[in-house]
């Protein structure tokens, strides 16, 4: 039996995903948390075969907190469960550690299906993503400026994007406040934009955010 770990905001995911999952063959939900400081508690306490997380779970602030994760239990896969764009995320998601991406939308027999083949050890994104990715290949330049982003400046420029100065970024991030400056100034360039406005806009318009 695979024991699953939801980690989301909403009490009607924790509630949907557990009714799905009640009486599968293969598939456990032995535990459910609401925010990002219950999750290490839940790890070291139950054995979680794979943390299904959504990256807009309240105090989690960064994906490079993914890679702590795995990190200090490697034996937990994690499949990243949102409403995020896929575009952008799934790609970091991978890059940070994570198994799979899964979009919400996605019927809930296509999560089954993730979870098993992630349990497997494979690394899965669906059809979506991958067709995404394909079309993204094709577009103009301005299009695919965006696949120049790091992880951080993904992290930066979403918080930009939601109004947030550059000193609450640094606070949420952990950084120093000229740290989030240069990351700024990296995104006008990347973006061939040279003002705040402009720069949420192209966010905006390539789904960055």
């Amino acid at each position: 039996m695979i024991k699953v770990c939801v980690a989301d905001n909403y009490p009607v995911v924790h509630f949907g995903v557990k009714s799905y999952f009640k009486d599968h063959s293969d598939i456990s939900i032995v535990a459910n948390i609401g925010n990002f400081s219950m999750l290490n508690e839940i790890l070291q306490t139950k054995e979680i075969d794979v943390l299904l997380l959504d990256l807009e779970l309240e105090g989690l602030t960064s994906i490079f907190e993914v890679k702590s994760i795995l990190k200090e239990f490697p034996k937990t896969k994690v499949i990243i469960y949102s409403n995020l764009s896929e575009q952008i995320y799934a790609p970091n998601a991978i890059k940070a550690g994570a198994s799979g991406f899964v979009h919400k939308t996605e019927k809930l027999g296509t999560l089954a299906e993730a979870i098993i083949k992630v349990q497997q050890g494979k690394i899965i994104m669906n059809e979506t993503v991958k067709k995404n990715l394909a079309l993204i290949a094709k577009q103009s330049k301005s299009e695919r400026l965006y696949r120049k982003l790091s992880n951080r400046e993904v992290e930066v420029l979403r918080y930009l994007s939601d109004g947030k100065k550059n000193h609450e970024i640094a606070d949420i991030l952990k950084l120093n406040e000229k740290t989030i400056s240069t990351y700024k100034l990296r995104l006008l360039t990347k973006l061939n934009v040279t003002n705040l406005v402009d720069l949420v806009n192209k966010a905006k318009t390539l789904e960055i955010v």
